[in-house]
């Protein structure tokens, strides 16, 4: 996944996704965000869960604008962004509105158009999709040019990110996946879970995907997230912190 960033370059779009809820997918996708802003790359991140927004909960941020208005209204991007940090906003999505989640083809086409018209600022357009399989998580994963999978050591983890992957494969012709294992007890525990999960995807849909790292089991994750604040900037030496970086050096 490595990228030269240049000049006018177009910014690298990758949506991070996880078959289920409750893996820490926004977390990372949040982290991820500030680990490339502190490595001087310009990062937009999108709240891809379009009906049931969480990325401004997760940051404690005051949101009045949301994506919504682009959809509805015509209204730029680039108006509705938060500053989170030097090089890193967010473009918030809305909450509790469910027609939102299932935008027409029509509607979808012009919000990809939309965003490809103002993103050439940033180097890099992080989509925190929503979980599961909906039609926006779909959508968001055919319309980027890379696909991070979270999942964790759970079986139903695991089977679920199965589930994603082979809809991505067989609806959109996508074979090229990142994982990235979290909640693990050990670097070697995460490389055996990628090891088992890389083992079926190869078995049963042909897919070799790569890896890009594993998080630990860390307490400061949790406060962090208690005290709705990046774990790397309120943690950077934490166990989670160095993994996270890692994987933004990877990327």
């Amino acid at each position: 996944m490595n990228k030269s960033n240049t000049g006018n370059a177009s910014p690298k779009i990758i949506c991070i996704s996880s078959g289920k809820g409750g893996v820490g997918k926004t977390s990372i996708a949040i982290n991820l965000a500030a680990a490339l802003a502190k490595n001087s790359r310009k990062v937009l991140l999108i709240d891809g869960d379009l009906g049931l927004a969480n990325v401004d909960v997760a940051l404690g941020i005051n949101v009045r604008h949301t994506i919504r208005e682009t959809v509805e209204q015509g209204r730029d991007p680039l108006s509705l962004l938060i500053e989170i940090m030097p090089g890193f906003h967010v473009l918030p999505a809305s909450s509790g509105v469910p027609e939102m989640a299932n935008l027409s083809h029509e509607e979808q086409v012009f919000l990809a158009n939309t965003l490809e018209d103002t993103i050439d600022q940033f180097d890099y357009v992080l989509v925190d999709s929503a979980a599961g399989i909906g039609e926006s998580v779909l959508w968001f994963n055919d319309w980027s040019q890379e696909n991070i999978i979270i999942l964790s050591p759970d079986p139903t983890s695991m089977t679920d990110a199965y589930a994603l992957i082979k809809i991505l494969h067989s609806r959109y012709g996508k074979k090229r996946f990142n994982l990235v294992i979290n909640s693990v007890k050990s670097k070697k525990e995460g490389r055996e879970v990628f090891e088992g999960i890389k083992a079926v995807l190869k078995r049963f849909l042909k897919i070799e995907p790569d890896f890009l790292g594993s998080l630990p089991v860390d307490n400061h994750v949790v406060k962090a997230i208690r005290n709705q604040k990046p774990f790397l900037i309120t943690y950077p030496d934490s166990r989670a912190s160095i993994a996270i970086t890692e994987i933004a050096d990877r990327i």
